[in-house]
């Protein structure tokens, strides 16, 4: 077997570069992408040019890219501030799975790995843009698992909830408790563990499991309402 080539963008963050460490772990060859810092492209997925010469060797797309700190009420949100959550979030995760998908269609083999938000599903109080920028990606890689499952790609959504990132770490000690205290696991995940869920559906067993959207959030999208006494 050739060794496959994945895209990972977004590739400096924490969750970024656990998925680049576990896929080049297992042994493929790993680009990654990012707006600054260290990586092998650095652009802007809103609006840069996308070299296809890169793009059409991609074998693996690993859509991490996103913003995910803009807070502001529905009925605050100013235009800028939903336009930059949306541009990043959705337009530019569709402008990189999109340059890729030729030359898997080509090949006839190819795995698509968005990297979305427990959000997604359930909304987030002051963050409008953010959870509608993670729904509207869900539909988005629906429709491109159901226009290249016969071509032998496979295109699923990662939904994490609460991550060990700088940024979540980085939360006023007092956020952090209420937060942590909301989530039935009683801890945040780690970054390797949205990267070994990430690397088993980039990988060559999972090319049966396709237009999916899968919660790795230690119970958090859980009801957690009780008639009876707390058990």
């Amino acid at each position: 077997m050739n060794t496959r080539t994945a895209l990972v963008t977004g590739a400096g963050g924490g969750i970024g570069s656990a998925i680049v460490e576990r896929l080049r772990a297992g042994g493929m060859k790993v680009i990654t992408l990012d707006i600054s810092g260290p990586c092998d492209l650095r652009l802007d997925i809103r609006t840069d040019p996308l070299p296809g010469e890169v793009f059409g060797t991609i074998d693996v797309c690993v859509s991490n890219a996103g913003i995910v700190d803009t807070v502001a009420p529905a009925h605050r949100m100013t235009s800028e501030q939903w336009s930059r959550d949306i541009d990043v979030n959705l337009t530019g995760a569709f402008r990189v799975i999109q340059a890729c998908l030729p030359g898997m269609r080509e090949r006839k083999w190819g795995r698509i790995v968005a990297i979305s938000s427990l959000a997604g599903h359930a909304g987030a109080s002051g963050q409008v843009a953010y959870a509608a920028s993670k729904a509207g990606l869900h539909g988005m890689m629906r429709t491109v698992a159901i226009e290249n499952t016969r071509h032998g790609i496979t295109a699923n959504c990662v939904l994490p909830g609460m991550v060990a990132t700088p940024k979540v770490l980085g939360m006023p000690d007092e956020v952090r408790q209420r937060v942590l205290g909301s989530i039935p696991a009683g801890r945040f995940a780690e970054p390797g563990e949205i990267a070994g869920l990430a690397a088993f559906l980039a990988g060559e067993g999972a090319g049966y499991v396709t237009a999916q959207e899968i919660e790795i959030d230690g119970g958090l999208g859980l009801s957690q309402l009780s008639l009876g006494r707390p058990q």
